[in-house]
């Protein structure tokens, strides 16, 4: 006896569900208490300040003496280990300070949920405050680039040099979104997303970022995936791309101050057509792109990027 189409249907239905609740138990994500992650990801030089209530991630390398210290700032989904290599080439002679802002790498959440730049900018400037620091070199990539811009527009006695990489600040119309991106701005699945996170969302994200995917590793999306289940991040990251809106580019003119522009050629999240924006608003800057390179170029070639920093350092006086 054939069996009837609403048998059929409903063993479908039960094949489905069953495939969707091993899919949740398989992806299952719960959030990672900061002091679960601290061994692995803050062993020394890392330290944790108390800022404004909260618990900062820092790292602060290199000579105490320096009076003109590089204050390195990160993009989204990112952390200050992205500026690893590049803390390293410079510590031996240079102050080097990096910083996981809120909502990011082991920081984690913002306690009023505020995610604009202009707090951003803020967090940034209690940061130094708590640090003794008076006047930096400015250095960010993709989000942290617009932090360090419209901190030299807030605080111009702050920044005495500016290096943008891959910076945001523009209209934001992306070539290709990062998959992790994509689900944080669905509705539904932005809400699954505080409990469900596949391994493979963070992996496809951190190569679609990269220029060459072969040079993304398995220790790079272990750090990029176990530092956004940092409690509280998840959620971070929906409330700040829900305040992501363009910068007061229009006042890019004003900065009056030495300014290096690092771009990747094959940056396809922010690609390089704004690159020229900003260097053609930004007086005196240089240009400097890496044709082979994506969205975060100081992590993805460490070596070729410092070079051209190392190149244009002595611009900036001490």
């Amino acid at each position: 006896m054939k069996p009837r189409l609403g048998d059929l249907a409903l063993k479908a239905l039960g094949i489905l569900l069953m495939l969707a609740a091993l899919g949740f138990a398989v992806s299952k994500a719960p959030d990672r208490s900061l002091d679960s992650l601290v061994p692995r990801w803050a062993p020394p030089p890392s330290d944790f300040i108390d800022v404004d209530g909260g618990v900062v991630h820092v790292r602060d390398q290199g000579p105490s003496s320096d009076p003109l210290p590089l204050l390195l700032i990160h993009g989204t989904g990112a952390s200050l280990h992205t500026w690893e290599a590049w803390a390293a080439g410079l510590s031996p002679t240079r102050r080097v300070i990096s910083l996981d802002l809120p909502g990011f790498g082991l920081t984690g959440p913002s306690a009023d949920g505020d995610y604009r730049v202009t707090r951003d900018v803020a967090f940034v400037r209690q940061v130094l405050a708590r640090l003794g620091v008076g006047r930096v070199i400015a250095v960010g990539n993709s989000l942290g680039g617009e932090v360090a811009w419209q901190l030299a527009l807030a605080a111009p006695q702050q920044v005495a040099g500016l290096v943008l990489i891959d910076a945001m600040g523009y209209e934001f119309v992306p070539e290709s979104l990062p998959l992790g991106f994509r689900l944080a701005r669905m509705p539904v699945v932005r809400e699954l997303m505080r409990w469900v996170l596949p391994r493979r969302a963070i992996e496809d994200s951190v190569t679609d970022v990269y220029g060459d995917p072969h040079r993304v590793t398995a220790a790079l999306v272990d750090r990029y995936y176990e530092l956004t289940l940092r409690e509280g991040n998840r959620v971070a990251l929906v409330q700040r791309l829900d305040h992501m809106v363009p910068g007061p580019v229009e006042r890019l003119p004003d900065l009056h101050v030495p300014t290096l522009i690092l771009w990747g050629g094959r940056d396809r999240l922010i690609p390089p057509i704004w690159a020229q924006k900003f260097h053609g608003a930004i007086p005196g800057s240089r240009l400097v792109v890496f044709p082979e390179l994506g969205h975060v170029p100081q992590e993805e070639d460490p070596a070729a990027t410092l070079a051209a920093l190392r190149d244009w350092l002595p611009q900036v006086t001490r």
